[in-house]
């Protein structure tokens, strides 16, 4: 049996109500036995409802990265708050009797066997590619491609100082083939353009307000046309390949709207065995051009120190249906790591975990893979960042020697007195974080290890470095969630 505590029961929970809701049976003494298997790969117990018959829920670690939570209950929530109370029974040291599976949890215990099975020779069978019907969409993206350009080059020759609110809506209405063209990226990447002429509540932006974002405009005309000019080239080649097979070097499949699976990434050897990460920084984000909910995680992998992304999509119209994601304060023990194409901070993914509290010598892992020269690490970015198609926020980890003031200005220092100016400007949807730097004891801001995401300031044309978490020798302390 793997060790349950209170923060894998909170991971565990598809939301905050029902974990309370779990926690609240356990503490009104709602469960009429608590029981498990002679293996101790199954919980099991009986927990009092509403009605005469109480019901029956489990949670079964036969295979401990992919627990199955079962309950008979007629919530749709996975686990209920019966199995998740069940749980933190467990984390709470209440006792459990030794007693045989019910044959109705047998039952389905072999299902899932025989399911897992299947599964994994339906993984062996070589996969069968409709070529003609792959062809015929990569056709179709070319021609997306070619709308692309004509919307592009229309913002071109109006100017961008001509660009309003209404022009941007129109934009965005003819970006809407794109969709249709399965180009689901090209079509994020255009609104990342038009929706800079609009603010928060849509209306259009006037003066100073107006005036400040044509630096980034810019910037994301150039994205645009390097989006053209690549993805035109990939999908030609693409298209002259007899195996139509996409590209796995660089990240232009995922900007024109591939959507990884993961047996695409295993079959083109994209995967890493025996991974362990801990994540640094959280947060969720409504994507309105994508109209989804996007839970991105910042993780570093404790044996390489390479510090990558998860992001779990939720579109609005399956959100309820799909258990968003949270922050999680302990070690995941990954069996295969699924790396995507990428570039400094490849988004990753697995399919089942184990999870480890942090120790001590984790914290010292991760310290040991900051980065010391700021210099160096400048030249890197700097060298990331000439691709118009790159992450323009890439995250590195910094070993400073102090945070603190100089003028108007809060700067974390190297140990050699090379400096980065701090900002609270980064991801447009992530919160703000600077100004919890002066909560923080003095001990927290000297010879510690800062997480840090990059982003080069177009108008002073140098890098800022906006804080995510500052990681010290007992804890990491999270900036951002």
């Amino acid at each position: 049996m793997i060790t349950i505590t209170e923060d894998f029961v909170d991971a565990a929970a598809p939301n905050a109500d029902a974990a309370k809701n779990g926690r609240a049976l356990v503490l009104k003494k709602k469960f009429l036995s608590l029981n498990e298997s002679p293996d101790q790969t199954l919980l099991f117990g009986q927990c009092a409802g509403s009605g005469k018959t109480p019901y029956l829920c489990s949670a079964d670690f036969a295979v401990p990265e992919k627990p199955v939570y079962r309950c008979n209950c007629p919530s749709r929530q996975f686990p209920c708050k019966h199995a998740l109370g069940l749980l933190y029974a467990r984390a709470d040291g209440k006792p459990f009797a030794t007693a045989d599976v019910p044959e109705e949890i047998a039952a389905k215990r072999e299902k899932v066997a025989a399911r897992v099975e299947k599964k994994k020779a339906d993984a062996e069978k070589p996969v069968t590619v409709n070529k003609s019907a792959l062809a015929k969409k990569i056709k179709a993206q070319l021609d997306g491609v070619d709308l692309l350009e004509k919307l592009v080059l229309d913002v071109v020759r109006l100017g961008i100082g001509n660009v309003n609110a209404k022009t941007a809506r129109e934009l965005e209405e003819q970006a809407r083939q794109l969709g249709n063209a399965y180009l689901p990226g090209a079509q994020a990447a255009l609104h990342g353009f038009t929706k800079l002429f609009r603010d928060a509540g849509g209306e259009e932006r006037t003066g100073a307000g107006r005036e400040s974002v044509y630096g980034e405009a810019l910037d994301q005309l150039c994205r645009l046309h390097a989006l053209i000019r690549k993805g035109r080239a990939y999908l030609r080649t693409r298209l002259d390949d007899p195996e139509l097979a996409p590209e796995t070097d660089t990240g232009i499949a995922a900007w024109l709207g591939h959507a990884w699976q993961l047996r695409e990434l295993k079959d083109a050897g994209l995967v890493e065995p025996d991974v362990e990460l801990v994540q640094l920084s959280f947060h969720s984000y409504d994507d309105v051009a994508r109209k989804e909910y996007v839970d991105a995680g910042v993780w570093m992998d404790l044996g390489s120190g390479r510090i990558a992304l998860t992001q779990t999509y939720r579109p609005y119209q399956a959100a309820r249906h799909i258990k968003s994601e949270d922050s999680f304060a302990q070690v995941a023990q990954v069996k295969e790591l699924c790396i995507y194409p990428g570039d400094l901070n490849p988004r990753v993914r697995w399919d089942g975990m184990l999870a480890r509290p942090i120790e001590s010598r984790d914290l010292v892992k991760v310290r040991g893979h900051g980065r010391a020269e700021f210099a160096a690490v400048v030249k890197d970015v700097k060298s990331v960042l000439k691709d118009p198609l790159a992450d323009k926020y890439p995250i590195c980890a910094l070993s400073f020697r102090r945070i603190g003031a100089i003028g108007k200005a809060l700067v974390v220092e190297d140990r050699g007195g090379g400096r980065l100016v701090m900002t609270d400007v980064g991801l447009p949807e992530e919160p703000r974080s600077v100004h919890l730097l002066s909560l923080l004891p003095e001990e927290a801001l000297r010879d510690q290890t800062l997480i840090v995401r990059f982003r080069h300031d177009l108008d002073t044309r140098k890098l800022q470095v906006k804080p995510l978490s500052i990681v010290t020798e007992s804890e990491v302390i999270r900036l951002t969630l």
